[in-house]
């Protein structure tokens, strides 16, 4: 079952009690979509919020072990950010892009404020994290108020960690003609019946071997990656 609760409920445990002596890393997974960044993470207890029930569903049958919250990121992370060991944070990325910028130049769509969700988790971050934590979003359409520690491809990442360089193939196809039927890293979201935009959806993923690249950067695990990336950033 999916639990849905408040960011202020204080009772919420994110890890269950262990019979064993091993303890699972405790990971929080914010805005977490369906997990695409999540999908070959071992040895950790996820915690994954997403506001959006219906993805939160998806999310849910591919992760059935993982604690999923259906509520807001940005409140969940102020208030249980000491008790986890790694963070991972993906706001949402519309506002800062540089096809936002296009579209509205084009008359396609309408302006809107950069969201500042996205810089208020990084200054917070990097000031009280007890913990590892990354937040991963786009290039903007301006210059970063905060530097980020690194860049693959087309994403930025800001961490209180090294993340060494490494290089992702692009693929011969473009993203932004993505379908509700196109398969994208094991997701087939055809049986699906929602609401929301399935093509959406996909193209918010994170390439899942991008996302083990980082969580092993945060494990101490150097790594060349060489793969296929077929996420570009957002959807529309």
């Amino acid at each position: 079952m999916i639990k849905e609760i408040n960011a202020e409920d204080k009772n919420f445990t994110p890890v269950l009690q262990q019979t064993h002596c091993y303890v699972p890393l405790r990971v929080l997974n914010l805005y977490a979509g369906i997990g695409g960044n999540r999908k070959l993470w071992e040895g950790c207890d996820v915690t994954a919020v997403e506001y959006n029930e219906e993805i939160a569903m998806i999310y849910k049958d591919h992760y059935p072990n993982d604690n999923v919250i259906v509520g807001d990121a940005h409140k969940f992370l102020l208030e249980h950010y000491k008790e986890f060991d790694f963070i991972w944070s993906s706001p949402p990325c519309q506002t800062h892009s540089d096809i936002r910028r296009m579209g509205v130049q084009a008359g396609m769509y309408e302006a809107k404020f950069p969201d500042m969700n996205l810089w208020q988790e990084i200054t917070f971050l990097n000031h009280f994290a007890t913990g590892k934590f990354v937040v991963e979003n786009v290039k903007p359409y301006y210059t970063p108020y905060v530097q980020p520690t690194t860049e693959i491809e087309r994403h930025l990442f800001w961490a209180n960690f090294k993340i060494g360089k490494t290089r992702l193939e692009e693929v011969d196809f473009d993203i932004r003609k993505t379908t509700s039927n196109t398969k994208h890293f094991g997701y087939d979201l055809s049986k699906y019946k929602i609401k929301h935009r399935k093509d959406q959806i996909l193209r918010n993923m994170v390439n899942p071997d991008l996302g083990l690249y980082i969580y092993e950067q945060f494990l101490g695990q150097n790594r060349t990656v060489k793969t296929n990336q077929q996420s570009l950033f957002e959807g529309w």
